[in-house]
């Protein structure tokens, strides 16, 4: 299939998907929400306080997106776009041509990006430093970290970590960097001063993503293949515990106040799962399970606390949950397979 004809695939599905699946008005909502649709390579963006989602045709198969801290940014790393779905954290290092990252500014989304770099085979994840001005990207084609430096717009240096890097998340003090390698079972710690990892912490079977408590003392790992999360200590850089969660966890998003972690239990491409498992970190154990959509997957948190969002991969929506009851409040279509997910706050 011709890039012109999966454009206008997108474009069709723009003008079909304007409204959420259900009433959202009334709830409070503020902010934007953004998407990665992988399968339909596209981004989504989800104006909270219309209701309105917008999609956006892109030159790859986004599988993550990030906004940056102060809101003026907007990243998204993947594939040149093909027809067909793709498959990340399934152990594939097939030869394919360089991933890219995207740079837009999300206030004009729709005129495409204001950057592209080429950062090598398989991009999976992008993070930003607190200034904005340097992006990490794991590539799981090479087992390494890509450090980005945006102003210059090209790959600085490449630090190595475990095979088949995925998620990754920096530290709230912006000192280290936490990557989940799914091959080889275990989470790198990268110095950012240094840009070596300085430690890999054995964690469990197929580890796909990694998240903060906001005081740094703990990061909460998915591990995909064991249905469970486990928990590191970040001062002794050791596990100390592993919590059973729904079938297939793969991100993890901690709230504002630290009291509770979100999972997306994404099950399998034969038999996906749809829920959400709520861990209380001063327990270390789930203490509610949410029904959101199939497939789901993305985890994000609005910066008031007061919902969570979640994609569905299968299903092609966003569910927004709302944090105080732990309830659906509303169900947005999106592009097709959306994966990464990320909250923009409406003051940025």
């Amino acid at each position: 299939m011709h890039r012109r004809d999966l454009l206008t695939g997108a474009l069709c599905a723009a003008t079909s998907l304007l409204l959420p699946l259900s009433a959202a008005k009334g709830r409070g909502f503020s902010g934007y929400v953004y998407t990665a649709d992988e399968h339909g390579n596209s981004i989504s963006a989800i104006d909270l306080s219309t209701s309105r989602v917008t999609i956006v045709p892109v030159a790859i198969s986004p599988h993550n997106i990030q906004v940056s801290a102060d809101g003026a940014r907007i990243l998204a790393v993947g594939e040149p776009a093909k027809d067909g779905d793709h498959d990340h954290g399934a152990g594939d290092h097939a030869d394919k041509a360089d991933g890219r990252l995207l740079v837009f500014d999300p206030k004009r989304l729709r005129s495409g990006p204001i950057a592209t770099v080429l950062v090598g085979k398989h991009p999976a994840h992008v993070v930003l430093d607190g200034a904005g001005k340097r992006a990490f990207v794991t590539l799981a084609g090479s087992d390494a970290v890509a450090v980005v430096d945006l102003a210059r717009g090209r790959v600085a240096r490449r630090t190595r970590t475990g095979r088949y890097p995925h998620g990754l998340r920096i530290s709230p003090d912006g000192r280290e960097i936490y990557v989940a390698n799914v091959e080889d079972g275990s989470v790198s710690v990268i110095d950012i001063a240094s840009g070596i990892e300085s430690v890999r912490i054995p964690v469990g079977r197929a580890p796909v993503q990694v998240g903060f408590t906001p005081d740094g003392a703990r990061v909460y790992v998915s591990l995909r293949d064991e249905n469970r999360i486990a928990a590191i200590d970040t001062a002794s850089r050791a596990v100390i515990g592993r919590i059973p969660v729904g079938r297939g966890p793969i991100q993890v998003h901690s709230t504002p106040d630290g009291r509770f972690v979100y999972v997306a239990n994404q099950g399998t491409d034969l038999e996906p799962a749809d829920t959400v498992s709520v861990i209380d970190v001063s327990t270390n154990s789930v203490v509610d399970t949410i029904r959101t959509g199939a497939g789901a997957h993305g985890v994000t948190v609005s910066s008031d606390g007061r919902f969570v969002f979640v994609t569905n991969i299968v299903e092609s929506t966003v569910t927004a949950i709302d944090a105080g009851t732990r309830s659906v409040v509303a169900t947005f279509a999106v592009g097709k397979g959306p994966n990464g997910i990320s909250f923009r706050s409406s003051a940025a």
